[in-house]
């Protein structure tokens, strides 16, 4: 990433840091830009986090010495990041009508990981996310076995996790990444 780019990069993520004091009350955010720019290869995750349309932000506050979480914050499930199957496995099974990739390796690619369930619940916390979207999230390798995959959504003031074929995709499902710095 060049200078002029990373620059702008930590100007979006100060905005918005500030912007959403709730989502990492007593975070400070000089802190933040300090571990951001001492970690080139976390700030480039993010630079894509950004690029396929989360808005990541900090979530929670870390304790003293402890990492920061950097998560996708967009109101719904990035659009870039939609119609994917849950990973290389299941795309591989397809037969047909194959979508253009899976969101593991995605996920992978851009140097993120997949949001847990306990991470999803945890980003409910500081807002309403995917009122009209769904998201996959790292599935245990038991239910993966069976050839099913996770994903969370909120409806109805609750937050679900349902099962799905991990070969499934749609429009309206994608994926949340995390990142820690």
């Amino acid at each position: 990433m060049k200078a002029d780019q990373r620059d702008a990069l930590i100007g979006t993520l100060k905005l918005r840091f500030e912007q959403n004091m709730q989502r990492h009350e007593g975070a400070d955010w000089a802190d933040v830009e300090a571990r951001l720019r001492a970690a080139p290869d976390k700030l480039e995750a993010i630079h894509q986090m950004e690029k396929t349309g989360g808005e990541p932000d900090v979530i929670g506050n870390a304790a003293k010495g402890k990492a920061l979480v950097f998560c996708d914050c967009a109101a719904e499930s990035p659009m870039e990041r939609r119609s994917l199957c849950y990973d290389d496995q299941a795309l591989q099974s397809r037969k047909q009508n194959k979508p253009a990739g899976s969101a593991m390796q995605m996920a992978s690619d851009m140097g993120v990981a997949l949001l847990t369930e306990a991470q999803y619940r945890q980003l409910q916390q500081f807002g309403e996310f995917d009122l009209k979207t769904s998201s996959w999230v790292a599935t245990p390798p038991e239910v993966r076995k069976l050839g099913g995959a996770l994903f969370c959504d909120r409806r109805y003031g609750q937050v679900f996790v349902y099962h799905n074929g991990a070969e499934s995709y749609y429009a309206a499902r994608g994926f949340r990444g995390c990142v820690s710095v």
